[in-house]
């Protein structure tokens, strides 16, 4: 068990595991290439806060879980690739938005602000961005 302190979702996350139990990982420079790599894994739901400035460059997608995402400030648009189109909703400061297990999505950013991603991420996939859609 962590011992009880204060810290920040954007420089330590935290793994919210099924059995209940909280990891807190420090951000390194290793972090995101071990988990792109499947060096480091992910038992529950990674939980971080990051700053959203510019679009997303690819698209991702979660097999595991839905994504429950909270916009603590700015504005996003979350975009959805579905087997019926392509659609877009318009988050502002203070609301969240769930996305689906299995669906293909990114965000464009509006506003710069703080995103908090709460992911089911085993086996999380990523795909370019077709420029022609």
């Amino acid at each position: 068990m962590p011992s009880p302190s204060a810290y920040s979702l954007k420089d330590t996350y935290l793994d919210l595991r099924d059995d209940g139990s909280v990891d807190e990982i420090a951000l390194t420079p290793e972090f995101w290439p071990d988990l792109m790599s499947g060096k480091r894994e992910i038992a529950g739901r990674l939980v971080m806060t990051s700053r959203i400035a510019e679009d997303m460059t690819h698209w991702e997608m979660h097999p595991a879980g839905d994504e429950v995402l909270l916009l603590l400030s700015g504005a996003v648009t979350v975009v959805l690739d579905n087997p019926a189109g392509v659609e877009r909703y318009a988050l502002s400061a203070g609301e969240a938005f769930t996305v689906p297990r299995g669906c293909w999505h990114r965000i464009e950013v509006r506003a710069s602000g703080d995103l908090v991603f709460m992911t089911a991420g085993a086996g999380t996939e990523h795909k370019p961005i077709d420029p022609n859609t």
